[in-house]
């Protein structure tokens, strides 16, 4: 029997290459081969967003990490892998997201935004080229408002960063979206956006890291416009207060103005009012808002109601409308049904008091014509008594109506004396 030396291979047992050369040459390969393939369904004609389909259901293949669910096995096979074979296979990721951000179609709407951002994820865990991850950044601009939560919470994989989740990189999205034309980042799209990106800072919040200017800076990046409410806006800042308890009065005062306190919907009105946190100015406001309220709700109630229009909206886009809630509608039906009792009590004494204030006008004016008829009388008494048995002068000395006084008595009876006729009684003007 031949035996088989140590210098001749077996038969039918040819030298097998190393797993991991040979997994990295089968992942190159079949790179290649994919790459080709898409070019060539690119060439047919075929939509951009079924190429983007293609590209996002195979690319977990070479990476995991872009898988939706992330729970599959290790990429690297064997846990007791050599830190060669991890720097190995870390520049094999770098390679595959390269490829991948090169061969996306250009149009906006062809890769799904969350798969975006999941590449966008590895290629800063990974560290690839700062040109695909600028590409990667812009694309995910184009289509922030479609974006979801989950995969905005990016952690940062900077060693220089010192929080939790990268709210730089965020804060650079935002800004890309802002700076797009006003048909991409229409009413509805920003409106969007700001939703995304309250429910964003109240959960970057809670790390005690994320300094007040960070806070800031990623809450002003939207206009005062993009919110149809406050409310997310100010639950992320009061989160804030609570993880940061050494946040000092003026820090306070500059995290509260970027509430809009005619925004709060009655339930985040309600729990600010009674915030501790809260500089004492910003529950003042949010008082006076709320009366504000309730007074133009009284107003638009009314029967003229339906003839008013409605201020404009300067910003001069659609914002939704929200939907109170039963609760909410309940309170206010009652908060305006207690009102319009104020009112209609207030209209019954504003009655008794112009009734009152007739009455006093008309016995006034009563008082007065009274007085005058009293006066008219007595001068008609005394001008018919004079003309039949003469008139003395005590009867009308202290008359003086109309500033005239009779002739005495002695005079009319010489005139008679003297012309031996009966003269009538004649009035001179007197000066007195």
């Amino acid at each position: 029997m031949k035996r088989i030396t140590s210098s001749e291979p077996a038969v039918g047992k040819p030298p097998q290459p190393p797993v991991e050369y040979r997994l990295k040459e089968a992942g190159i390969l079949d790179m290649d081969y994919f790459v080709k393939t898409l070019s060539d369904i690119k060439a047919k004609g075929v939509r951009p967003d079924l190429v983007g389909s293609i590209i996002a259901h195979h690319a977990s293949k070479w990476v995991p990490e872009l898988s939706e669910s992330r729970d599959t096995t290790d990429f690297e096979g064997d846990s007791s892998t050599s830190p060669e074979s991890a720097t190995a296979t870390w520049r094999k990721k770098q390679f595959f997201i390269e490829t991948l951000v090169s061969v996306l179609p250009p149009e906006k709407d062809a890769i799904p935004c969350n798969f975006l951002l999941r590449l966008l994820r590895v290629a800063n865990m990974v560290g690839v080229d700062p040109t695909y991850r600028d590409e990667l950044e812009k694309r995910v601009s184009w289509q922030l408002d479609q974006a979801s939560l989950k995969e905005l919470m990016i952690p940062a994989f900077s060693h220089t960063c010192g929080t939790l989740l990268d709210v730089e990189l965020i804060r650079r999205l935002v800004q890309r979206f802002m700076g797009l034309d006003e048909s991409v980042k229409g009413g509805t799209a920003l409106v969007k956006v700001a939703k995304l990106v309250d429910c964003y800072l109240a959960e970057a919040a809670v790390d005690s890291n994320l300094s007040l200017v960070e806070f800031i800076e990623l809450a002003g990046a939207l206009p005062p416009y993009a919110r149809a409410t406050d409310d997310g806006l100010y639950r992320a800042i009061d989160t804030y207060l609570k993880a940061h308890p050494g946040v000092s009065k003026q820090e306070r005062k500059l995290l509260c103005r970027l509430i809009d306190t005619g925004k709060l919907s009655p339930e985040a009105s309600l729990h600010a009012s009674q915030n501790e946190r809260l500089p004492v100015r910003t529950v003042i406001q949010v008082l006076f808002s709320e009366q504000n309220k309730l007074t133009r709700n009284l107003d638009w109630s009314g029967p003229l109601g339906r003839f008013r229009s409605p201020s404009p909206n300067p910003s001069g886009l659609e914002l939704p409308a929200r939907c109170l809630s039963k609760r909410e509608v309940m309170a206010q039906q009652v908060e305006i049904k207690r009102l319009k009792e104020d009112v209609v009590r207030l209209q019954d004494q504003i009655n008794a008091l112009q009734g009152q204030l007739d009455r006093l006008v008309e016995k006034k004016k009563g008082f007065f014509w009274w007085r005058r008829f009293s006066l008219v009388s007595a001068f008609r008494g005394a001008n018919e008594s004079g003309r039949s048995e003469g008139i003395r002068e005590k009867d009308f000395g202290a008359v003086g109506f109309g500033r005239q006084t009779p002739i005495t008595v002695d005079h009319m009876k010489s005139n008679k004396l003297v012309k031996g006729k009966t003269t009538p009684v004649r009035w001179r003007k007197s000066l007195s």
